[in-house]
């Protein structure tokens, strides 16, 4: 199954968690809210559980964000990858 995340909103670590709570949630799901919360997510109980795909659409606006820290886009795409999520970024 794939999931579509809506990136225009990624622009800082709120932004980006709920932008990932409504794409694999619904709308004001949730997903996380630090990395060590997505880690639990992916274990399983809130959402969807490994393996499955998440189209990253506007990515570009995370990977540049000024409000996040740099690389920290990155290290939750890395995340979503180690627990086996195969991550598409658009």
């Amino acid at each position: 199954m794939d999931f579509h995340l809506d990136g225009t909103g990624a622009t800082d670590r709120s932004g980006l968690y709920t932008a990932l709570g409504t794409a694999l949630n619904g709308p004001e799901g949730y997903y996380g809210s630090n990395l060590d919360a997505l880690a639990d997510c992916l274990r399983g109980g809130f959402g969807p559980v490994p393996p499955f795909t998440l189209v990253w659409h506007d990515w570009p606006t995370a990977e540049h964000a000024p409000d996040l820290p740099p690389g920290y886009a990155w290290a939750v795409v890395e995340l979503l990858g180690e627990t086996g999520v195969t991550v598409l970024l658009r």
